[in-house]
């Protein structure tokens, strides 16, 4: 069903429902919760499973940006 509305909606990216469950996990550290709760919130019995779906990693700031010198 995910994926029928996002091809609805001209996405072009592939999304299901882990899609949504990594968006809450990467957000909710970033306003102030902890990775603990993140865990049980998503039911995962280890926050190293939790972890998998944590995203911040893969977002890249200005600062990094701006170490590049051409």
């Amino acid at each position: 069903m995910v994926q029928r509305r996002a091809k609805a909606a001209d996405i072009a990216t592939r999304i299901g429902n882990h899609t949504f469950r990594a968006t809450g996990i990467t957000a909710y550290p970033k306003n102030g919760g902890t990775l603990e709760c993140a865990a049980a919130i998503a039911s995962h019995a280890s926050t190293r499973t939790t972890q998998l779906y944590d995203r911040r990693s893969d977002e890249v700031n200005l600062d990094e940006i701006e170490r590049i010198l051409i």
